[in-house]
């Protein structure tokens, strides 16, 4: 006689599903003493949320600020002398008069127009050179090796050999801005010309390119975050450059004012002169990021966290 094997009805438990140490029945869907015993998470704000509630103007002000702040207590305290630095408050009441009498708009008018000159023929120059050295292998063997040499003759110590060639009046002024330009842009465009991925140029050639429309279309847009970086370069050594153009023989300018203020002196109206000189030259790196941010916005890039 055979014995059927029936599955346990409703009423019997099944002891498949018994567990191997309690041996109570495990549902699936009923929740485990983990799930009771799991502490309710706060939910995580991210880091860039948390930094925002500090607005970046007050981020990027506070440390000029605090600078401020101890100028004034040291002049105060008279740590710094009137004769050595004077402070703050005296600083903005010369710079208030200068502007009144029309001294320093008159001056900046013609250092401005100094560094215009010498930047753009010193862009021409350097962008040309690049273009040259940097497109073409024989402008490379012509070209890279004089440049090269050139860039490591400190411009300044030319400046008795432009007073010679040119004298002094405006010519050698604009001649060492010229200078001192055209080498950080010559070396940044170079780089991106030939930073250019080989890649992208056998594309554009099997696309069927002609060599004008792999300059237009590749090289050019590939090097120009270089050239980007070499005008921020060369707007600061700009900068730079006029204030040793500004001290031949100069009667009108910045410098001009600064060897016054020398001559008697006048630290305040040095001082005053120098923050001309910063905040000239924080507006044209503003300028320049600007353009970058329009020029390239087909690059996006890593803007910190």
């Amino acid at each position: 006689m055979s014995i059927s094997h029936a599955p346990p009805g409703p009423s019997e438990p099944d002891t498949s599903r018994l567990s191997k140490k309690g041996g109570s029945p495990q549902d699936p869907d009923a929740p485990g003493p983990a799930a009771h015993a799991a502490p309710e998470l706060e939910p995580i704000v991210p880091a860039s949320t948390r930094r925002a509630r500090v607005p970046r103007w007050l981020r990027r002000t506070s440390g000029p600020l605090l600078l401020l702040a101890l100028w004034q207590l040291l002049s105060s305290t008279g740590v710094l002398t009137p004769d050595v630095l004077a402070s703050p408050g005296t600083i903005a009441r010369v710079g208030r008069d200068l502007i009144t009498d029309g001294s320093l708009p008159g001056a900046m008018g013609v250092s401005l127009q100094r560094v215009a000159v010498g930047l753009l023929l010193g862009t021409l120059v350097g962008t040309g050179l690049a273009l040259v050295s940097g497109l073409f292998r024989i402008g490379e063997d012509l070209v890279d090796a004089s440049v090269q040499m050139l860039r490591t003759v400190p411009f300044v110590g030319l400046i008795p050999l432009f007073i010679i060639w040119f004298g002094i009046g405006e010519t050698p002024k604009v001649a060492i801005i010229t200078l001192g330009v055209s080498f950080p842009l010559y070396l940044n465009v170079y780089a991106g010309i030939r930073g250019v991925d080989s890649q992208l140029i056998e594309a554009g050639e099997s696309l069927g390119l002609s060599r004008w429309g792999l300059v237009r279309h590749v090289i050019l847009p590939g090097a120009l975050p270089g050239a980007m970086t070499g005008l921020r370069y060369s707007l600061g050594i700009a900068w730079l450059a006029l204030v040793f153009a500004e001290q031949i023989n100069a009667d009108a300018g910045i410098g001009f004012l600064m060897v016054q203020a020398r001559d008697f002196l006048r630290t305040d109206v040095i001082v005053v002169c120098l923050i001309v000189y910063a905040f000239l030259g924080l507006f044209a790196d503003f300028v320049v990021r600007t353009l970058e941010r329009l020029l390239l916005q087909w690059r996006p890039t890593f803007t910190g966290r």
